[in-house]
């Protein structure tokens, strides 16, 4: 009759308090969380310097110039324009609203977990993102008429007696759209958190 033979299996007590090679991938959702809310805070940083450049470029856009004559002399400025105006408001409040945002993003990076304040975030980006397109659009049309003119309406280029005044604004566009592009980043950097958390 053959024997049975029976093995006892010992619980090892010491692996009890070990934890498992595998984990559950929380800490490394929330890993990637912290780094994409310091990702949010070095685009913030670099959408503040952009419109602060922007708007400080614009507002002191201005120049004298000879007009037919010696004697008879013309300053342009970025005041007599509405839309230049328009622009250096809104990058000003662009920039002020990104300072401010800056505190709300600290608070993800440190609590990447809070909903409703990267929820606030997006929406408030949204709005200055709009708000950012609209007025560097609005001053590039602008500038393409100060550059080329318009021949059916009479306007003529300015460019061509005022380079240093076309040259300020030519660059505060630039810079107007390099924000907007970073503000397209925010977004799309608040939308892809959204998606990792489903």
């Amino acid at each position: 009759m053959p024997r049975s033979a029976s093995v006892d299996v010992e619980s090892n007590d010491e692996s009890k308090g070990k934890t498992p090679l595998i984990g559950d991938g929380k800490e490394k959702k929330s890993g990637l969380k912290k780094v994409m809310g310091i990702m949010d805070f070095i685009l913030r940083l670099a959408a503040i310097i952009a419109a602060l450049v922007a708007a400080a470029t614009m507002g002191t856009s201005n120049e004298t110039a000879p007009f037919f004559s010696r004697l008879f002399h013309v300053q342009v400025s970025y005041g007599d324009l509405p839309t230049f105006r328009f622009f250096v408001i809104a990058m000003s409040i662009l920039a002020a609203y990104l300072v401010l945002s800056l505190l709300f993003s600290v608070v993800t990076i440190i609590r990447p977990n809070i909903v409703f304040l990267r929820i606030i975030l997006f929406i408030f980006d949204i709005v200055v993102l709009s708000l950012g397109t609209a007025s560097a659009a609005a001053a590039a049309a602008i500038v393409y008429l100060a550059h080329s003119g318009n021949a059916d309406t009479n306007w003529l280029s300015i460019c061509q007696q005022f380079g240093d005044y076309c040259r300020k604004v030519n660059g505060a566009v630039v810079a107007s759209f390099v924000d907007v592009v970073f503000l397209m980043l925010l977004v799309l950097l608040s939308g892809f958190i959204f998606l990792k958390r489903g």
